[in-house]
């Protein structure tokens, strides 16, 4: 993939500019129980207190936006494990137009309801990325709808990639930035824009160990299609790894790390009772890294993204 096909800090200034008016400024929290121990300084970028609970209305704003209007005002269609269909119902809502998402039958019932409260229709499809893909195609081509891709995509890579640019904003002195790994999409925004910003600092990627199609992509060369997934962060869980997304993740990633399933719990359990913070799996993923030891914090500063903090009530109580 060329030059021209990444995004570049130029796109990725003008979606900030499209979609402040939308999004929260969302702050970059010094975490003193983490600092403490990780023996090192911690700064939480917390996108769990974005609009609809994450940073995919980042990306689905600024896709939505950018739509042709005789196009937009047929409606939109997403496929979704939850977060960013919220997302791209609410930016269908403040364009006044349908929106249709697809999402997994076993989708968290928080993000079921998220997104039927913002005017979309649910429809719940199979369990994986590519059953719910193909049935939003469908869906598409029958209804004249403009699918919104959840990671794949310029426009959707360049509104994530404003959370990074924020972070580069807001500190000039961290030298390690951790992101999560689902389809993409996000962590590529944000490596693109900390590259250009900040190009001394690691850029680390995080994926589950069950949920682990970035990492294999890269030790393929190429995006390949796992057999199945399965991990408590299910917001980190296409079984392929976007062609955008694996180019910018070869282009501006240093390092890809994956997290265990017990070491993610207890990373959303110390976020809750240590610093009083209510995230999701997904989103607790970065921190789960940093506390595994997997990338090295002490004496450093390090900033960890915490991506989404939809999390079923239930969930908490049980931590």
């Amino acid at each position: 993939m060329s030059d021209k096909e990444l995004v570049s800090l130029d796109l990725i200034k003008e979606a900030h500019q499209r979609i402040r008016s939308v999004v929260v400024r969302t702050p970059l929290y010094h975490a003193g129980a983490l600092s403490e121990e990780l023996e090192g300084k911690a700064l939480l970028k917390l996108e769990s207190l974005q609009r609809t609970g994450s940073f995919k209305i980042r990306g689905a704003y600024n896709f939505v936006a950018q739509i042709p209007e005789e196009m937009r005002s047929c409606g939109v269609i997403t496929y979704s494990s939850g977060n960013h269909a919220q997302a791209v119902a609410l930016a269908a809502q403040l364009h006044g137009i349908r929106a249709v998402v697809v999402m997994p039958v076993n989708a968290p019932q928080i993000k079921r309801d998220g997104a039927a409260r913002l005017g979309a229709e649910v429809i719940l499809e199979g369990t994986t990325s590519t059953e719910r893909r193909i049935r939003a195609e469908s869906i598409a081509a029958q209804e004249n709808l403009t699918i919104v891709p959840p990671y794949d995509a310029l426009g959707i890579i360049a509104g994530q990639g404003t959370t990074g640019l924020e972070v580069a904003e807001e500190s000039e002195d961290f030298e390690v930035l951790l992101a999560p790994i689902g389809g993409g999409g996000f962590c590529s925004g944000c490596a693109a824009a900390i590259r250009r910003l900040r190009p001394s600092v690691k850029i680390v990627g995080v994926e589950p160990v069950g949920g682990a199609s970035m990492k294999a992509a890269l030790d393929a060369g190429e995006p390949v299609t796992l057999p199945q997934v399965d991990s408590i962060a299910d917001g980190l869980l296409p079984v392929r790894a976007g062609d955008r997304t694996f180019a910018h993740v070869r282009e501006f990633v240093d390092q890809v790390v994956l997290v265990e399933e017990d070491e993610i719990r207890e990373a959303a359990k110390f976020l809750f009772v240590h610093e009083r913070l209510v995230v999701e799996f997904s989103g607790a993923a970065t921190v789960a890294a940093l506390r595994s030891g997997r990338v090295k914090s002490a004496g450093r500063t390090v900033v960890a993204v915490v991506s989404g903090g939809n999390v079923d009530p239930g969930v908490i109580a049980n931590l």
